[in-house]
């Protein structure tokens, strides 16, 4: 699969650091380990960024509208108020501080942790729910089989049960013309007949244990 006109028409395109060249030269972000969890990482940390630029935004825009008339005089004739170059120095230098101050933060920024999330974190009963559903689709079929006569009419027989969807396992005896089939509960009775009657032999009769 060619990812890359995939990830070049993405808004955001993301690829691993384990990719191909193509897909990490098309791509926007490109993930330095192949965790994908590190895509979740890689949001969140776009998200502090945009929240990070607003409020040094704000900030700036705030500083600038309350400093720069005072340093203009324009409150002079009313109140007397005025600042000396010096002044004005340095609260220009305060405002790239707090901005750069405040960019600074990001270099804190702490990654979501994954540790709990997966098969492990699962509850207990969610866990024996499964395997007992596990438990329960498994099941064993004895086929009863007329018509056998060689090793070539029971491997047509293994080879033709084998195809049937949800077997698992099949196991045939010339000698007590039968088969056994290890498969899930979606393997039914008529399913195996048919396929019996295919190859041209009889069905005898269907044991199932669970």
């Amino acid at each position: 699969i060619n990812d890359a006109p995939a990830l070049a028409r993405a808004t955001v395109g993301m690829a691993i650091g384990a990719g191909t060249d193509v897909a990490i030269d098309c791509a926007d972000v490109v993930l330095m380990k192949s965790r994908l969890a590190d895509a979740v990482t890689a949001v969140d940390l776009a998200r502090a960024v945009m929240r990070n630029i607003k409020q040094n935004l704000f900030w700036a825009f705030f500083y600038n509208a309350l400093c720069i008339p005072v340093a203009a005089g324009f409150f002079y004739p009313l109140f007397g108020w005025m600042l000396s170059p010096m002044v004005g120095a340095a609260a220009m230098s305060m405002s790239s501080v707090c901005v750069v101050t405040n960019a600074l933060r990001l270099r804190g920024f702490r990654a979501r942790s994954f540790a709990g999330v997966g098969s492990g974190s699962a509850p207990q009963a969610c866990r024996l729910q499964s395997v007992n559903n596990a438990r329960r689709s498994n099941m064993k079929k004895i086929v009863k089989i007329e018509g056998m006569h060689c090793e070539h009419c029971s491997g047509s027989v293994k080879k033709g049960l084998s195809k049937i969807a949800g077997v698992q396992s099949v196991s045939v005896s010339l000698e007590d013309k039968q088969a056994v089939l290890e498969c899930d509960e979606s393997v039914t009775d008529e399913k195996i007949i048919a396929m019996i009657e295919l190859l041209d032999f009889k069905v005898v009769g269907i044991e199932t244990q669970a």
